[in-house]
């Protein structure tokens, strides 16, 4: 090849430059096209708001045929977890997302083992992912690991209860929490700070591990950063909901009306949904990851550090793959014997040798 044809085909591709800058657009193009899971857990008691902020971060309702308990009902009642699940398309992107309710937590007389089928459930979902991991059909595996988890806290109180903090202590080191404070619009601007400063000395005193976000590196643009520090100062997340449109200054705009004024839902000065939101959104792939890398490792490195094997999937499978397992299992088997049989052979001619020398 002459060197004119050379210069030619490098002018073409620019030098220095392979091409491989392009991989995060093909992974981008590979995600849309497949759609993203996400799973979110609201753990706090009955009246605080959680159905109703749900609603309102993913602009739907997930729960329209609620059934809400009386007084009476709530003293008796067990807690019930409740999942719920939507398809979510914006500007082409899917979302699969599942959020995990918890009816009844924290209202019965004695709440002594309200958190029980919480933790029961998170471990459920990781062997249920262990089981479809380890089975033969690895494709279309379906992520219903719970990857973050919203604690509504009371705005009523002076901090954490006891319930609290020991709810959190089981959740911290299987699942990603991020502290709300719920219904903030009965707060006043210094009492949030005052609460804000309150929950996370005891959550500090008490070593609750609550989901930290992400540094930025260096070289990061300077906007993310900042808003990166705000989300952090804003933990815990002072909250309200709301999921009905009132006219403010000619606008439309979601909130709550009162006697003195609208609270507006996504007004940054009136509480902290857009950073809420913002911080969900945004770090949405790292939570995930987090999930996967943290929470889900340890669980599965110590379910395998028990000894007890992984049960079998009860999926039932095609006839062609049952056949074809079948096989797979028979030639192992037979391969497995000719190798012992061989290890005999080579034992008894080792001892021969033993024997004859002196």
């Amino acid at each position: 090849m002459s060197s004119d044809s050379i210069k030619t085909f490098n002018n073409v591709e620019s030098p220095g430059f392979v091409g491989f800058a392009n991989l995060p657009n093909q992974v981008h193009r590979k995600s849309v096209k497949k759609g993203f899971e996400f799973t979110l857990m609201v753990v706090g008691e009955s009246g605080l708001g959680k159905s109703t902020l749900v609603n309102s971060l993913f602009l739907t309702d997930l729960y329209p045929e609620r059934a809400i308990p009386d007084a009476i009902a709530k003293t008796k009642q067990t807690v019930k977890l409740d999942a719920s699940t939507v398809e979510i398309e914006e500007r082409g992107v899917k979302l699969r997302l599942t959020v995990v309710d918890t009816p009844g937590f924290g209202d019965a007389i004695d709440n002594s083992d309200s958190f029980r089928a919480i933790i029961q459930y998170i471990d459920e979902q990781y062997e249920r992912f262990l089981k479809d991991e380890s089975g033969l059909n690895r494709r279309h595996i379906i992520d219903n690991r719970v990857h973050c988890c919203f604690y509504f806290v009371s705005p009523f109180g002076h901090g954490l209860k006891p319930l609290d903090i020991e709810l959190m202590k089981k959740l911290h080191n299987k699942v990603n929490i991020v502290p709300v404070i719920a219904k903030s619009d009965v707060l006043t601007k210094k009492e949030i700070q005052r609460l804000k400063k309150r929950i996370l000395e005891e959550i500090n005193s008490n070593g609750i591990k609550i989901y930290p976000l992400p540094d930025c590196d260096s070289d990061e643009d300077e906007d993310y950063k900042e808003q990166v520090k705000q989300l952090k100062e804003a933990v815990p997340f002072a909250v309200c909901g709301a999921n009905q449109l009132l006219e403010v200054r000619g606008k439309k705009v979601r909130g709550r009306f009162y006697p003195w004024g609208v609270v507006e839902v996504e007004n940054p000065e009136h509480c902290d949904f857009i950073k809420l939101r913002t911080m969900l959104i945004t770090h949405m792939q790292d939570l995930q990851e987090v999930t996967q890398e943290v929470h889900y490792e340890n669980y599965r490195s110590e379910r395998l550090a028990k000894g007890v094997p992984v049960p079998k999937r009860t999926t039932s499978l095609p006839e062609h793959e049952k056949n074809s397992g079948s096989e797979k299992d028979r030639i192992l088997q037979e391969k497995e014997a000719e190798l012992k049989r061989m290890q005999d052979v080579i034992a008894k001619m080792q001892a021969q040798i033993q024997q004859q020398t002196p």
